[in-house]
C-alpha cells in the first residue's frame, strides 16, 4: 500500500507543481497586493487635489459615478465607494454601455478608473486583469494569474477557474497522502519533523519537502480546502455542503446571467438603492454604514455593501456585509451577513477570509505571505527530488545494460 501511496504522490505533486509554485509565489505577493499597486501607481490612488490648498471639498462616491457617466456616455460604474479616505481617489469599475447603432457594447479599452474627489476628474484607466507587466498592470496581473492562470474562456466555461478548482482537489487528497508518507513508523516520528542543516545537499532538500509540509501541514490543507470553494463553488462545495446543512442561495445562485449585449438599463438609480439598502441594514441591525455599491448586469442585481471608509476589502473577521437588490423593481434579494445564517453559510463566508489571511487581520496576511513562499519551495524541493531519484534509476539502467552480470546474484559454486 504503502509503495502505491508514494507512486501516487509522485505524480500529483508532478503535476500539480507549477501550477502550486505560481499559485504560492503569486499568493506571497497579492497578501499585499493593495499596498504594493498603491506604492508602484500613485496616480491610481492618490488625489491630485490633495496637494493644491483650497481645492475644494470631496465628492461623494454617487456623484463622482453620475458626474463621470455624464462626461462619458459610452461607460457605465459598475461599482464605487460612497466615500473615500482623505486624500484618495475614488477607484471605480466600468463597463461599456450598448451602442444603439449596432446592439453591441461600446469598445472600451479599461474597466478600471480612478477619480479626484474633488474635481471628479479621470487621473487614471486601466484594464484590471490584463496581460501585462507595466506598472498599472502588474498587480492585477499577479492576482488574476494566482486563480486563473490567465487561460481563456471556453465554450462559456471559467477553463482557467475549472482547471485551478481540480488543482485544489489534487492538493487536498495530496495533502492525506504526503501525511501519510511522512510517518512509516511511530517509533521515528521524529524524525519527520527534523531538519538536516548541517548536512545540506539532497538531505536538507529531501527534509525541507518531508519535514516543512509536516510543520505546516494543517495551513496547506486549509489553502487547498478553501482553493476548492473558490474556484469550484457551485459545481463543487455547494453539493457537498448541501447534503450535511441548507444554504441560503444568493441571486447568482439563482438567476440566469445574460450576454452583455442583452444587458438592459436598470431602472433603479444608485441613489435608490442606497436608501432601500440603508432601511434594509437598519431593519437588521447592521452597524456599518453603507460603503459602496455595485451593479451586475448579467445578473440584473445590485449589490449594497456596509462598512467604514478604507475597510472596503474587509480587513478583519468574515468580511463585509452586502445586501442584495432587483435592478428593476428594488426588491430585496437576500443578502451575505457575516456569522449569520446556517453553517454551511458561515463555512462559505469564512473560505476567502481564511485564504487571504484576513480573518485574522494583519497577522493572518503575514502568515499567508509565508504560506505562499513555502508553497512555492514544496514545489520546487518535491521535483528536485523527483529528478535525483529519476536520474539515479536512469544510471542503474544504464549499469544493468552495460554488464547484464550486476545486480544478478552469483552462481552457487560447486561442493
Amino acid at each position: 500500500m504503502r509503495a502505491l501511496f508514494v507512486i501516487i504522490h509522485r505524480w500529483f505533486g508532478l503535476a500539480a507543481a507549477v501550477f502550486l509554485f505560481i499559485a504560492g509565489a503569486t499568493g506571497a505577493v497579492i497578501s499585499w497586493d493593495h499596498e504594493l499597486d498603491a506604492w508602484l501607481n500613485p496616480q491610481l490612488f492618490h488625489a491630485r487635489s490633495a496637494d493644491l490648498p483650497g481645492a475644494g471639498e470631496p465628492k461623494g462616491g454617487l456623484e463622482l459615478a453620475n458626474l463621470v457617466e455624464k462626461a462619458e456616455p459610452r461607460l457605465r460604474v459598475t461599482y464605487t465607494l460612497t466615500n473615500e479616505e482623505p486624500g484618495h481617489t475614488m477607484n471605480m469599475m466600468v463597463e461599456p454601455r450598448l451602442d444603439p447603432a449596432t446592439g453591441k457594447p461600446y469598445a472600451l479599452d479599461y474597466n478600471q478608473i480612478a477619480v479626484d474627489p474633488v474635481t471628479a476628474e479621470i487621473q487614471g484607466r486601466r484594464m484590471w486583469g490584463a496581460v501585462s507587466l507595466s506598472r498599472e498592470n502588474l498587480l492585477p496581473f499577479l492576482y488574476k494569474l494566482h486563480y486563473t492562470m490567465h487561460l481563456p474562456d471556453m465554450g462559456g466555461i471559467e477553463t482557467g477557474m475549472w482547471l485551478m478548482g481540480i488543482i485544489g482537489i489534487v492538493w487536498a487528497l495530496d495533502c492525506f497522502i504526503a501525511l501519510y508518507l511522512s510517518f512509516p513508523n511511530w517509533r521515528s516520528w521524529r524524525k519527520s519533523f527534523a531538519f538536516r542543516w548541517r548536512d545540506g545537499g539532497h538531505k536538507l532538500n529531501f527534509d525541507l519537502h518531508r519535514s516543512g509540509g509536516v510543520w505546516v501541514w494543517g495551513l496547506l490543507l486549509i489553502l487547498a480546502v478553501t482553493s476548492i470553494s473558490m474556484n469550484l463553488e457551485r459545481q463543487v462545495m455547494r453539493p457537498i455542503l448541501q447534503t450535511v446543512s441548507t444554504l441560503t442561495a444568493s441571486p447568482f445562485d439563482t438567476r440566469t446571467p445574460l450576454a452583455p449585449e442583452k444587458t438592459g438599463e436598470p431602472r433603479i438609480s444608485r441613489e435608490q438603492v442606497i436608501e432601500l439598502g440603508r432601511r434594509e441594514g437598519s431593519r437588521l441591525g447592521l452597524a456599518d454604514p453603507v460603503g459602496g455599491v455595485f451593479y451586475s448586469g448579467m445578473f440584473g442585481v445590485y449589490g449594497v455593501g456596509f462598512f467604514q471608509p478604507g475597510n472596503d476589502h474587509g480587513d478583519v473577521g468574515l468580511g463585509n456585509a452586502w445586501l442584495y437588490f432587483d435592478a428593476n423593481s428594488g426588491a430585496y434579494e437576500g443578502g451575505r451577513i457575516p456569522g449569520s445564517g446556517s453553517a454551511g453559510d458561515i463555512f462559505l463566508q469564512s473560505q476567502f477570509p481564511l485564504h487571504s489571511g484576513r480573518i485574522l487581520g494583519l497577522p493572518g496576511r503575514i502568515m499567508i505571505s509565508i504560506m505562499g513562499a513555502l508553497v512555492a519551495m514544496l514545489s520546487v524541493t518535491g521535483v528536485i527530488i523527483w529528478v535525483r531519484k529519476r536520474r539515479a534509476r536512469l544510471q542503474q539502467r544504464a549499469k544493468l545494460a552495460g554488464n547484464p552480470a550486476v545486480g544478478q546474484r552469483p552462481a552457487a559454486e560447486p561442493r
